[in-house]
């Protein structure tokens, strides 16, 4: 697979984990939908500008798009949180993960206690 393809591809599961249509997304991308058919199926070579726009529209770091060869399950539930928390604030985003840690130490402290 090339360049393009998995781009495109990534982008599909970026979208789909979001729950937006191709429309849903260009519209944040400020393009329009049919082009981002295009890109998804890798028959477009874009520009760095036009990735861009499409990285804010998802509103995820520009490294999200390039995790390519990652196990599909765990890829799957990481971008399913991804989109969760896109868009929230710095302090919304501190107070989650505080939750989140606390959430985990206490499942660790109980896995611990049933060994």
């Amino acid at each position: 697979m090339n360049l393009p393809e998995s781009v495109g591809n990534r982008m599909r599961e970026l979208r789909k984990a979001k729950g937006w249509t191709q429309e849903q997304l260009a519209e944040a991308a400020g393009l329009h939908y049919s082009y981002i058919g295009g890109v998804e199926r890798g028959d477009r070579n874009i520009s760095l500008e036009t990735l861009e726009k499409i990285i804010n529209g998802f509103q995820v770091p520009a490294e999200e798009i390039f995790k390519f060869n990652e196990e599909s399950e765990y890829k799957r539930a990481l971008d399913e949180h991804i989109t969760l928390i896109s868009g929230k604030s710095a302090d919304e985003i501190a107070s989650l993960t505080k939750i989140n840690k606390e959430i985990l130490n206490t499942i660790e402290k109980l896995q611990k206690s049933s060994d």
